[in-house]
């Protein structure tokens, strides 16, 4: 009996004389969130939450804590008692503080690196900051881009899940396509993090979650007042107004506001026109818990050339950047509410809270076959909606820890609910004549959900399974057939088991697991057109993120992914389509390298390979899926006031049908910019397609029908890229 008492008090004598540590990490004023300490005994680290909050387990009196957070200069502190208040000064960005070990997501680290690096400014480079995502503009700047990711199509946000502060960017039963993720109601300029990953490995990231998701959080405060003024080729301008309202260590209030217009590179003249506006307010209390609100609103308006067919810029009908049919074009607006409140219950427990409405109008007008299907008026036609979209989430994040193991759990519930008024699909002439209604009627579409995430720290190896509860309820109201109403409901289990061993602070291996879905649009499922209402996918990656030097930084992944159900585009309507299986493999590797204290290094090349499986060899290619992609540069920051980047992208060419015998043509294009600061003013140029190469920005295989044509022709139809493009700004911080 005795012996058993001594392996007993052996077992857990770390958790009866070790001690907990506890604190805030600040600037003196403000808080920090996201700064990693590790005990340099015991190997243990910690994250600080939104209010500088940490907790350490197993901390002892003379242990050794470092402190670092990009930006800012590491400290090392020696523990004294149970309690520490840290202050980090702010320093030049080093790629010698990241820590590549921090979580399960294992592209936390490039992404907080290439924030730092390469700034955004557009809306377009938000999304362009996940290693392998492609997108192509195909609608005159105000529709949502076409994005590619992992040998994907995605059309404009099919298979990737998108959110800004935890709202949903993704429209589920759009007018226009599954998924439309429009994130042009976002002013880039306020994103502070992007959180992305690859796979449907993460239980908090829902419907679209398949090849990945990317998740965008907006900053709580400003650094001060900015006012921007931009110009360049194409009638372009810009301005952008950040102002701050209130800035001190318990809240933080501000507003901002950017308007664009452009005529873009075409012959019929864009008139794009874009107004963005956002307001943001935290409120920290003295209990830790943290209160934001934020509201977004913007407008935009356009006309567009269209995809025209290549035959006719051959043929000499049009140039590149002329255009078919130049009615094309729409107009759309997004107004969001934002609330979050989270609740501090003790050292180990707190409660996250959030709720949104989204008030959405969107009307499109495009001709992609033209006079195919009526060749007196042409084949036009209107793509309409209204939308309110309504949200609620609680996520309690709970910790507890043992003499072997740490343990943290997070259970959620939530709620999303789509009310669509009037979704449309008409066929009009020339914007003004409607000339048939082909589908007209109400979408209301529900998604409750819960799911439990897990994390098991068992030192160097960390454990991570999941479990997500999706239910669906779709409801369609048919105007155009007696306003008969039907409804579905389907719900569907999505586990998840990840697993990181950490070898030290710069090595680390991952092996992840995971089954996501994505919804099938109201009408589709009404009609009863798919075989799968709620499509599962199954995904695997293995690989590696190493720091095998302090400036250097590598990151690799083999991955394998199928789908139960393919979506594919019809180009003689101009619409997407559910289809068969699929099967994707392939191979991920990135590097980030500081070559000198102001110039920084980055490259991410991502091989692809799908295939239909239902198919016969040689009829079973992915329409428009990318084999190869390329992006990366060099990038220069604080070289004695001047700062800058030179980016390369280049995405290989691709079939355009199923059987090869269309192809989409690649391209590579090379941007630059460059700035320089002088004491609160700064001055920059800003180039695209600095070779001024003819490439095609987005292309499909489609079936179509010139006026003066007596046969229709199936080829590629394409939107030109960007030619030359140049614009100068000037910023005034104050």
């Amino acid at each position: 009996m005795k012996i058993f008492y001594i392996i007993l008090l052996s077992l857990f004598s770390t958790s009866l004389f070790a001690q907990s540590l506890k604190g805030v990490v600040s600037t003196g004023n403000l808080p920090l969130d996201g700064v990693y300490l590790q005990n340099q005994r015991t190997k243990k680290h910690a994250h600080t939450n939104e209010s500088g909050f940490f907790l350490m387990k197993k901390v002892d009196r003379g242990d050794t804590i470092r402190v670092s957070l990009l930006g800012y200069q590491p400290a090392v502190m020696v523990v004294k008692g149970t309690e520490m208040n840290i202050i980090l000064s702010p320093s030049n960005f080093q790629l010698d503080d990241v820590v590549v070990s921090e979580g399960v997501n294992h592209l936390s680290s490039v992404a907080a690196v290439d924030i730092a690096t390469t700034p955004v400014n557009s809306s377009q480079e938000l999304l362009r900051k996940v290693p392998g995502l492609f997108i192509g503009q195909h609608a005159g700047g105000g529709k949502a881009e076409q994005l590619f990711l992992r040998g994907f199509d995605l059309d404009h946000g099919t298979d990737i899940n998108i959110s800004v502060d935890g709202m949903p960017v993704n429209m589920v039963s759009h007018a226009h396509g599954q998924g439309y993720a429009d994130l042009h109601f976002l002013i880039p300029e306020l994103v502070e993090k992007i959180d992305f990953d690859k796979g449907p490995y993460h239980a908090n990231k829902g419907n679209m979650a398949t090849a990945g998701y990317v998740a965008l959080q907006t900053r709580d405060r400003l650094e001060g007042n900015l006012l921007t003024l931009e110009g360049g080729r194409f009638n372009t301008f810009k301005g952008l107004g950040m102002i701050n309202l209130v800035n001190d260590a318990k809240q933080s209030a501000y507003l901002a506001g950017s308007y664009i217009k452009t005529d873009g590179p075409f012959e019929s003249s864009q008139d794009f026109k874009r107004l963005n506006l956002m307001g943001k307010y935290n409120r920290s209390f003295n209990n830790l818990d943290k209160f934001s609100f934020s509201a977004m609103h913007f407008s935009s308006s356009w006309l567009a050339s269209g995809q025209i067919p290549q035959r006719a810029v051959d043929e000499g009908l049009i140039s590149r950047f002329g255009a078919i049919d130049a009615n094309e074009g729409g107009k759309t607006s997004r107004t969001n509410l934002n609330l979050q409140y989270d609740k501090y219950i003790n050292e180990s427990t707190s409660l996250k809270s959030s709720a949104f409405y989204s008030r959405y109008d969107f009307e499109l007008y495009s001709n992609f076959t033209f006079f195919l299907n009526d060749p007196v008026n042409g084949d036009q036609i209107k793509q309409k909606e209204g939308r309110n979209i309504f949200g609620l989430q609680s996520v309690l994040n709970k910790k507890y820890s043992a003499s072997g193991a740490d343990l943290g759990f997070q259970l959620s519930a939530g709620l999303r609910a789509d009310e669509i008024k009037d979704i449309e699909l008409s066929h009009t002439l020339n914007r003004t004549i409607e000339l048939e209604q082909i589908q007209f009627g109400n979408v209301a579409e529900l998604n409750a959900y819960a799911f439990l995430n897990i994390e098991i720290d068992l030192g160097k190896l960390l454990i991570n399974p999941a479990l997500r509860l999706d239910y669906f309820d779709f409801k369609y109201t048919d105007h155009l057939n007696n306003n008969i109403v039907s409804g579905t409901g389907r719900g569907t289990l999505s586990p998840k088991l990840n697993f990181l061993y950490n070898q030290s602070k710069d090595l680390q291996f991952f092996l992840k697991m995971g089954k996501g879905s994505h919804s099938n649009d109201s009408r589709v499922v009404i009609a009863k057109t798919t075989q799968q209402i709620l499509p599962a996918a199954y995904g695997a990656d293995l690989g590696t993120t190493w720091k095998p030097a302090p400036r250097l930084i590598l990151n690799a992944a083999l991955w394998y992914l199928y789908l139960q159900q393919e979506f594919v585009y019809v180009g003689d309507e101009g619409v997407i389509e559910p289809g068969g299986r699929t099967a994707r493999k392939g191979m991920d590797f990135g590097l980030r390298y500081q070559l000198n204290n102001w110039l920084f290094l980055n490259g991410d090349v991502t091989y692809n390979h799908g295939r239909a499986l239902d198919e016969p060899e040689g009829a079973n290619y992915i329409p428009l899926a990318p084999p190869f992609t390329f992006a990366g540069g060099l990038s220069m920051k604080d070289l004695k006031g001047f700062s800058g980047s030179i980016k390369a992208r280049y995405l290989a060419s691709r079939p355009a049908n199923e059987d090869n015998s269309i192809v989409a043509k690649g391209y590579f294009i090379t941007d630059a910019n460059v700035n320089y600061t002088w004491k609160r003013l700064t001055f920059g140029l800003i180039t695209e397609n600095i070779f001024n190469r003819a490439w095609n920005e987005t292309q499909f295989a489609t079936e179509s029908r010139l006026q003066n044509e007596a046969l229709p022709v199936e080829e590629i139809h394409f939107t030109p890229g960007t030619p030359f493009n140049i614009r100068a700004t000037v910023s005034v911080r104050f």
